[in-house]
Parts: C-alpha cells; structure tokens; sequence
C-alpha cells in the first residue's frame, strides 16, 4: 500500500494486489447467509441529527411553484439535490436545482462545515423547472460531469477540469427538438464498454398552455378539495437511453434497446443496479400512480421489462401505488440487493426483498414498515447511521397539495423526516421522534443526497425542499461503530466506477454496495461507498467487481479511513 496526499486530506491509495479479470457473467458473494445473529449493537446509541444548514451557509430560497395552492403538476414534483466533488479536492460539495424565479445554485466545500456559493464562476446559473440530476465522468477526463432534466430541455454540464462548467448538451448529441417533462436520470455502463451512457426517465407529456386547472375533470380533486391535475389523466411518455460513442457524443438508442416501448406508468426516481448477479446493470424505476418498471439488462445491447414478473411493479395485494424515490441496499445481509421506494400518503412504503437473481418478495409489512403510511415520502436512502453494520432507512417527506392545510386533519403539507432503525433480524423500529431535533422541523421536501461530507465517517443528508433552503442534516452524536469510505477510480472501466459492485467482509459480516450514478429522488449520492463496520477493528477482505469484468482483492485495510481503490489488472 502507499500513501497519497490530496487537497485537505489524506486518501489511502490502495490498487497494488489486484488479481486478474473475472467472467462477464457474475453472481454475489455467498459467504454469510440471512440474519442469522450478529444483530444490531444498541451500545451506539440512537442518532442526534439536527439540521445545519444555516451554519454551513446554504441560506438562499430555492423557488419551486406556488406557496399555498399550486395549479399545475409541475409545480408539485420538485426538484433534486446532488452531493460530488467537482474539483478533486477530498470534500463533496452541493448542487440544488431550483424552479423559476431561482437559479440553480453550486455550493463548494470550504471544509468545517462551511460552504461558498460558486454558481456564478462555475458557469452554472440557469431557471427553469429543474427536476432531476445525475453525475458521472463521461469522458473519463477524471472530472464528473453534470447531467440536470428538466420540463423543457435537458442539459449537459461538461466539467472543465474543476474550472468551470460548459453546457455541451447540443454538440454531445443531446439536443431535444421535442420539449419534454424529464425527471430521475442515471450514467451506467450498460453495454460495458468503458463509456458511460445516459438512461432519462419521462414523467408524462404536459401542455402548460392547454392543461387542465384545479377541479376541471375527476384527477384535478383530493379529498374534495380542487388541485393540480394529473397525473392521471395525462398522456403517458416514453423513456430515453443514450449510448456513449466514446468521442464526446451519444446516440439515442432508447428504441433499438427496448427502452422507449410506451408504458402506461408515470417514471420518476431512477435507479441502476445488478439486481440479478449477473455482472450487467439494470434499472428500476419508480412510476406514479402506475406499475414501476423494472429493465432487465439482456447483455446483448436490449432490455426487457419484467417489473411485473420479478415482483417489483406493484404491492402484495396487486395495487399499484405512487412511486417517488427509489434505493437500494442488501438490508438483511443475504448476499443480493433489495430495492425500497417511497410512495404517497394513504399507502405505506414498499421494501422488496431480493430472494435471488432478481426476483422480489414485498416484504413491507413483515420488516415492520407497513404503518407509515401518514407522509408522502420523497428522498430515500439505506444509510447506516450508527456504522453497525446494519443499513437503516431515512426518508423525506412533504406532501404535493399545500390545499391540504384546509382539511385540518393529520395529512399535512410540511412534514418532518421519518427513520427506521435496522434491528438486524429481518426487521427495522421506527426511531425518528428520539432521533435528534431535525425530526421536529416540518418542510414540504423532495430531493434528498447522501454522504459524508466532511468525511468523519457519518453519513450527512442534503435536502431540497420547496419555497425553502436546503437542510444539511448531520448526526451530532460522537459514539458510533467503526467505518470505511471507498473511493473507486476505474482505469479499464468508466473513470467514475459507476457500476462497480463492493463486497467488503469484516468482523463476521459481508457487506455489498454499488458505485451508483441517481438515485435517491431526483437526485444524487455520494458516488463513494460508505461501509459502517460496527467494533471490527480491520476490514479483512475487500473484493471489488469492476464493470470491466476485473475482480479485485484487497485484505487488511485499516478502518476509520478513506481510501481509494485504483482499478488494476496484474
């Protein structure tokens, strides 16, 4: 191993025992199965979380429809947030996208919890309806790039080495004659071939000239109130892939790869990740009020969706709920990736277990999630605050209709965070109201990142919420388990390593991730892979399945470090 210093911290730069390169087709780890013991450690205490954006400088108000009614759809989906590190320094910096009257803006991280508003040098001040972003190194430059959807017309922001940003979304072949109402948008890899592609989710077609007004037709009311209409109702949509020809430009495969068959779902969060073993990235997506789809990656350029089939289109009972953000994780250590979603209120949140290859159980109401269903839940994440091992859950909340104060009820429009606790046997305790005072304050949010952004080894969450400033949200709590926190850098694969699947065994567990590229709701995480590692004083094994098909082994790393891992090839 060697030492490498980088701006303001330390990496350690590990690539130099890399074994040799594996088969295309691939399956998890099986060496731990099920949750069988190693449960849980109370001794770390509950998390405090309290929101710090005010200290941390993010003060500006990010414009997102109107205040107390919103007549059209647009106004109610929001916008997302994204957590990177544009200029190779060490610490993630922000990005919040912002509707009229706003500007997105560009936060850089100054480090002691302090951020500067760098929008105007970087080139990035833009209004508009933003919705969704993504971040990936599309040209394998080493700088990550920004993608931002929109309604209207998406760009792409091309990194200029930390310098400033530059839309290159026309001359990269990305230009859109069609006005569209994009949302979710995720870079993979999906043909392995070193460059990253570009998969964009497409809500519904939407006139704002021509469409219906509050309490127009019977998808315009709630509750016997008028609202927003839509979006049931609206005409469907069809999704967009990308293939990246390596020379700057993409090309729009989306119909010779399956992808823009019409399907009579409503796409919001996307998310990309090898659910069935078998080295290739697949995308699910979250649909509103509609099936959510589920492409199968079939290894030869084309997917198949096999939502409905896999078990991941609807709930238990054959209902289709109202998908909004999207994560995934192996919660219960069996070795495969389940999938959680958020969705509206009157239904409660979904958590597809994977019992193999792909294929889901819902398992909502067995893991002890089946009675929140009083939010609208937006941002999410599986994020092991306590670093015992076990992956929690956290979600955002807030609901579409500001009308809904009228009703006086228990359904608000500005609602606090929920957090469930992973218990280690298969099921998770809600723990948001002992959870800190971040759980007292009430937003109407949408998009939420996560990651570590003063690299302490806690995961922070960033939160874009309506008509508001953002909220920073930080455990505040100093007795937690041990961590680890991968950089990976691809040099066969993408530059960026999206796509890379992390098997790390410590301490009596098996742990996985994926560097994933979306995510969340609208929005983006850090691409580093955070590992909480409970009392393990040494991660004994990290194996790291590079989309390139290498596979890589590192042993005895310290813990409590950041470390960056170099695809290599011996």
């Amino acid at each position: 191993m060697s030492r490498a210093t980088l701006t303001r911290r330390n990496f350690l730069a590990v690539g130099t025992s890399a074994l040799l390169a594996g088969s295309a087709g691939r399956a998890p780890g099986r060496g731990l199965r099920g949750i069988h013991g190693n449960f849980s450690d109370p001794a770390f205490g509950l998390p405090q979380l309290k929101n710090v954006a005010p200290q941390a400088g993010l003060t500006q108000v990010f414009p997102n429809g109107g205040f107390n009614t919103k007549e059209y759809i647009v106004e109610t989906t929001g916008s997302g947030v994204a957590i990177f590190d544009y200029d190779n320094d060490g610490f993630l910096d922000i990005f919040v996208l912002s509707g009229p009257g706003g500007t997105n803006r560009l936060y850089h991280n100054e480090g002691r919890g302090h951020f500067v508003d760098v929008t105007q040098q970087m080139r990035l001040s833009h209004s508009g309806w933003g919705q969704g972003v993504c971040v990936g190194d599309y040209d394998n430059d080493g700088f990550l790039d920004l993608f931002v959807t929109y309604f209207g017309r998406n760009i792409l922001y091309h990194n200029d080495r930390g310098r400033f940003f530059e839309d290159v979304t026309v001359q990269a072949g990305l230009g859109e004659v069609e006005s569209r109402y994009s949302t979710g948008c995720a870079f993979l890899d999906f043909d392995r071939d070193g460059h990253l592609d570009l998969f964009v989710a497409n809500y519904l077609r939407f006139d704002l000239e021509n469409a219906p007004k509050p309490g127009e037709n019977p998808y315009c009311w709630y509750r016997g109130l008028p609202v927003a209409c839509g979006p049931r109702g609206l005409p469907f949509a069809t999704n967009l892939l990308y293939r990246n020809l390596g020379n700057g430009r993409f090309v729009d495969v989306s119909k010779p790869s399956g992808i823009s068959r019409l399907h009579q779902s409503y796409p919001l969060g996307v998310l990309v990740s090898d659910f069935d073993g078998d080295g290739w990235p697949d995308i699910y997506v979250a649909c509103d009020r509609s099936p959510s789809l589920l492409y199968i990656n079939q290894r030869n350029a084309t997917f198949t969706e096999e939502g409905l089939l896999r078990g991941v289109a609807l709930d238990e009972t054959g209902e289709a709920l109202s998908g909004m953000g999207v994560a995934a994780a192996d919660y219960d250590k069996d070795g495969w990736l389940d999938i959680f979603r958020t969705n509206f209120s009157d239904e409660h949140v979904s958590l597809y277990r994977n019992t193999g290859k792909g294929n889901f159980d819902d398992s909502t109401v067995a893991a002890g999630l089946g009675g929140s269903t009083g939010f609208v839940g937006w941002g999410c994440s599986f994020v092991d605050l306590d670093n015992d091992t076990w992956r929690d859950l956290l979600w955002v909340t807030g609901h579409t209709f500001p009308e809904v104060e009228k009703l006086k009820t228990d359904i608000h429009y500005k609602d606090r965070m929920v957090l469930y606790r992973n218990l280690g046997n298969g099921t998770f305790a809600d723990i948001s109201r002992r959870a800190g005072p971040a759980f007292a304050e009430q937003h109407s949010s949408r998009g939420a990142a996560f990651g570590d952004v003063d690299n302490d080894g806690a995961v922070e969450v960033v939160v874009n919420n309506q008509n508001e400033c953002p909220s920073l949200i930080k455990d505040m709590r100093k007795r937690r388990g041990n961590w680890i926190l991968l950089k990976l850098e691809g040099t066969v694969s993408n530059r960026s390593a999206i796509g890379a699947q992390v098997l790390v065994t410590t301490g009596g567990s098996l742990l996985i991730d994926e560097v994933r590229s979306g995510g969340s709701y609208l929005s983006q995480n850090d691409l580093r892979l955070h590992f909480g590692l409970g009392r393990a004083t040494a991660v004994d094994r990290v194996e790291v399945r590079w989309p390139s098909g290498i596979r890589q082994i590192e042993t005895n790393l310290p813990v409590n470090r950041v470390v960056t891992i170099q695809e290599t090839l011996r």
